[in-house]
């Protein structure tokens, strides 16, 4: 039988063994607990020292960009900032206007971060298309100008009434240069061989069958007839500039002032021609009765045809 202050052998070990080494030296405590203290000065220490560098550098960097951002200020606004106390106030505003303008990457890898509240320009930069410049080569001075002697005797075949009729392919080429001639220049520059393509035309007219081609046909007619009644009166100002010019040129050349030709002369020459040319083809007085009887229906026309009184 078992009382009950019996124990086990190895639990009274177990206890023994817990006991004692629950119970140390406060020697070796007092040892361990200087060791550990002189670690944790170490990791303070150097912990310190790291952070007083780190506070060292971003001294050092603020300082720099106080030094830039004042490099541009006049030397006469930093004695009056220093003066009024504002110096600092405006030095740590253009260091914060720095940093703001210093844009970078958290990595590598990522792109650059800009703010949003950065205004746009006015001026968006877009791609650069090439402008089309059309060229005229009427209006260009690297054509020269139009040399209208030199392009009759050029094309001086046109303007041989005595083409050889029986040579059809001939002919029919000469149609061709009269068709593109008359596009392209005017009829003043053709008015010798106007009426041979005219006649052409209107044979044209008859053989054609198309109504399509006999509609352009007789408005191409009727074109070249307007172009040729205007065509006199722009000649006969050509020929009297013409002459105008020539004389003044050698009277230029002589050594005089040139004069130059006012609107009410010209028209007073272009009179005096038809004048001078009826005179010669003996119509000038049909030409003055009709003018006489023009301007007696003039006078007629603004007569009152009663007159207004007593004697009404």
């Amino acid at each position: 039988m078992r009382g009950p202050n019996h124990r086990r052998p190895g639990a009274s070990t177990s206890s023994a063994i817990a006991s004692a080494s629950g119970k140390r030296d406060p020697e070796e405590d007092s040892a361990s607990a200087s060791e550990e203290s002189g670690d944790d000065e170490e990791v303070s220490s150097s912990s310190g020292s790291e952070s007083g560098s780190e506070s060292d550098g971003e001294d050092a960097e603020r300082e720099r960009e106080l030094e830039r951002a004042l490099a541009d200020v006049p030397f006469g606004e930093l004695q009056r900032a220093r003066a009024d106390g504002s110096l600092a106030a405006r030095a740590a505003s253009a260091a914060k206007a720095a940093a703001e303008k210093k844009a970078r990457r958290a990595s590598k890898k990522r792109p650059m971060e800009i703010s949003s509240k950065v205004r746009p320009p006015k001026l968006r930069e877009v791609i650069q298309v090439p402008k089309k410049v059309v060229r005229d080569p009427r209006f260009e001075p690297v054509y020269g100008s139009v040399d209208k002697e030199g392009f009759r005797k050029r094309f001086n075949f046109l303007f041989d009434e005595n083409f050889p009729a029986e040579k059809e392919v001939c002919s029919v080429f000469k149609l061709k240069c009269m068709d593109a001639l008359i596009r392209r220049c005017s009829v003043k520059t053709i008015p010798s061989c106007i009426f041979w393509y005219m006649q052409r035309l209107q044979k044209m007219i008859k053989k054609s069958k198309d109504p399509n081609a006999i509609e352009e046909m007789k408005s191409r007619i009727t074109w070249i007839d307007k172009q040729v009644k205007s065509h006199s009166q722009k000649n006969v100002e050509s020929e009297i500039l013409r002459e105008h010019i020539k004389k003044e040129r050698e009277a230029a050349k002589a050594g005089k002032r040139p004069y130059y030709l006012k609107k009410s002369e010209l028209r007073e020459r272009k009179l005096m021609n038809k004048y001078n040319e009826l005179k010669e083809a003996g119509k000038l007085d049909a030409f003055m009765e009709r003018r006489r009887k023009k301007n007696a229906s003039k006078d007629h026309r603004f007569m009152p045809y009663r007159r207004n009184g007593d004697g009404a």
